[in-house]
C-alpha cells in the first residue's frame, strides 16, 4: 500500500488536481476519512483541474452533486448521512456507467454495490490537533487499471 504525506490543504487539492489529469473515463474514486479530514478539498482540486469554474462543495445534504460541464464529467457523492432505504433513490449504477469520474466519500454503506475495480484513499489526521493541516493518505488500487493510475497520479504530483 502506497502513502503519501500531506502538509497543506493546497497540497490536497494538488493530489486531487494529480488525479484528475491521470483519470480516464469511468474511473471510480472511494474517499475515507474523518469530518474534516480532506476528502472534498481533495474533489475540489479534481474539480479544478476537470475545468469546473464553479464552487466544489461537499455534497452532504444533497448526496450526488453532477459536475457535466467538465471536461470529464463528475459525480461527487457523499454517504455519510444515507440510510439503507435511501439507497433506491440514487441511481448508482447509472452513474457508474456514465463516461466520467465517480469520487464516492464515505463509501462503506454501498461497498457490495461497487464493481470489483477502484481506487480508494484514506486519510488520516498525523496528529489530534483540529487545526492541524497535515495527513497521510493511503492508497488502495483495486486492479491494474487503478495500480497505473496510483502510480501516475504519484508522478504527476512529484512533477
Amino acid at each position: 500500500m502506497t502513502k503519501l504525506e500531506i502538509n497543506s490543504a493546497e497540497d490536497m487539492q494538488k493530489l486531487g488536481a494529480s488525479l484528475a489529469k491521470t483519470a480516464k473515463p469511468h474511473d471510480l474514486l472511494l474517499l475515507n476519512g474523518d469530518l474534516g479530514a480532506g476528502k472534498t478539498t481533495m474533489t475540489q482540486g479534481l474539480g479544478r483541474e476537470l475545468g469546473i469554474h464553479r464552487p466544489v462543495k461537499s455534497p452532504t445534504f444533497t448526496i450526488v452533486r453532477e459536475y457535466r460541464e467538465a471536461k470529464m464529467p463528475l459525480f461527487h457523492m457523499d454517504f455519510y448521512r444515507l440510510e439503507n432505504d435511501d439507497l433506491s433513490s440514487i441511481d448508482l449504477e447509472g452513474y457508474l456507467a456514465e463516461p466520467g469520474l465517480v469520487v464516492i466519500e464515505w463509501p462503506q454503506l454501498v461497498m457490495n454495490d461497487l464493481p470489483d475495480e477502484y481506487l480508494q484513499l484514506t486519510i488520516t489526521r498525523v496528529d489530534d490537533s483540529w487545526d492541524s493541516t497535515k495527513r497521510v493518505v493511503e492508497f488502495n488500487a483495486h486492479g491494474k487499471r487503478n495500480k497505473e493510475w496510483v502510480k501516475d497520479a504519484l508522478a504527476e504530483y512529484n512533477r
